[in-house]
């Protein structure tokens, strides 16, 4: 069933071998069509050929690569020419149609050229290094590949390859502090009346390489009493093993050494003097002689202070003044109001009578108070000078009321 040939009757008993749907090289290579000839007599008598049909091939299928992508390690300090790998794609045409050509594509490592960094055998698919890489510089990059089969047309297909750059051990540790720079030596005040356990500084190193090659550890080598200091293997705090007394002298020096973790380890070395000192208000230092400076250098400086120092009291004493202005406008402002002396009618005739006594024939003394900017006034009523009867007082109130 489903056979891809049919046999098709022309004039004269001959007859055409046809192909009635399309073949596939790439799964059957060839067929063998067998065709049988039988008369209708009787017994019938039959004949047979078998034809053998082969598919010839069509470059019809692109190079596939055994892997989507290729991944390649390659340790640092490697000579150049070194094989990190190799890529391989298959094609399932045949003969000149699956022989493959491979190549880098164009493209940029670490602002370079691919092709300075790797190269590809284009019959195999090696790839090499042609430079020694540096994993401080460079941890990783990608390149593309490309393999194109020598058909006609060619056709071609591309794969990424990532290559990892793997640490070696080839750095040695870094001391951030005590600094090593053969300028001064480091120096470090610890008083007379520390306790053991006190802490006098904390070293700290660092180491460029990566993984187990970048973890330190602290020792202490040397020291000019070694039972008097300890250091932690870890964390590089350097701390007094017992109390300080008077035989300790007072210049300590302390060899310091860190060790990484790689293989083999790298090791690195520091020198820190301890001063042992009373006090920290007047410690022991190093002199160290400052060239002074020239005149004219220290002449702009001066000047930059002079002008800093003059804006400064000029602005102080423009806030003093407004300060003041500000003070005598708000007083000034307050007093503006004067309420109008109070105006008393004229003399209180002495016949003055109320409804129940009679008149008043005696002066009597009363003190008025009045504030500035208030409409309101206080009256105080004072002792008479001889007493009078309750009906003439009465009166004088009501006559002052009316008047206020």
């Amino acid at each position: 069933m489903n056979l891809p040939f049919v046999l098709k009757v022309t004039t004269n008993n001959f007859y055409q071998l046809l192909i009635q749907s399309a073949l596939d090289r790439e799964k059957v290579q060839e067929y063998n069509v067998t065709i049988t000839a039988m008369d209708r007599g009787s017994p019938r008598l039959t004949s047979t050929r078998i034809i053998h049909v082969q598919i010839s091939d069509v470059n019809d299928n692109p190079p596939a690569f055994e892997k989507s992508l290729f991944e390649m390690q390659v340790q640092e300090n490697n000579i150049p020419g070194l094989l990190i790998g190799s890529v391989q794609a298959v094609d399932l045409d045949k003969e000149q149609n699956a022989k493959l050509t491979y190549s880098l594509l164009p493209g940029n490592i670490d602002g370079g050229p691919v092709a300075s960094y790797v190269s590809i055998n284009s019959e195999t698919g090696n790839m090499y290094a042609l430079r020694s890489l540096d994993y401080e510089k460079i941890k990783d990059f990608k390149v593309t590949v490309k393999a194109t089969d020598s058909g006609s047309p060619p056709l071609s297909s591309d794969v990424i390859v990532h290559v990892i750059i793997t640490d070696e051990n080839d750095n040695v540790p870094f001391f951030l502090y005590p600094l090593q720079n053969n300028t001064s030596p480091c120096n470090e005040l610890l008083p007379k009346m520390a306790e053991a356990g006190y802490l006098i500084t904390k070293v700290v190193a660092v180491d460029s390489d990566s993984g187990q090659n970048s973890w330190l550890s602290y020792e202490l080598l040397k020291a000019t009493d070694p039972g008097l200091f300890s250091i932690g293997a870890q964390n590089g705090e350097v701390k007094t093993r017992r109390p300080l007394n008077e035989r300790d002298t007072s210049k300590q020096r302390l060899v310091i050494a860190v060790r990484d973790n790689g293989v083999p380890p790298q090791t690195s070395t520091a020198m820190l003097n301890v001063l042992l000192v009373d006090g920290f208000s007047d410690p022991y230092l190093k002199v160290v002689n400052v060239r002074q400076q020239d005149p004219e250098d220290e002449g702009p400086l001066t000047m930059y202070l002079v002008i800093c120092l003059a804006s400064v009291s000029f602005v102080f004493l423009l806030c003093i003044v407004a300060f003041i202005g500000i003070k005598m406008c708000k007083k000034d402002h307050g007093g503006s109001f004067i309420a109008a002396p109070p105006h008393f009618p004229p003399t209180i005739p002495e016949n003055c009578t109320d409804s129940q006594s009679g008149s008043l024939s005696r002066n009597y003394q009363y003190d008025v108070c009045l504030t500035n900017g208030s409409l309101s006034s206080d009256f105080r009523f004072l002792r008479p000078l001889i007493p009078r009867k309750t009906s003439d007082f009465q009166c004088i109130f009501i006559h002052l009321q009316r008047i206020i």
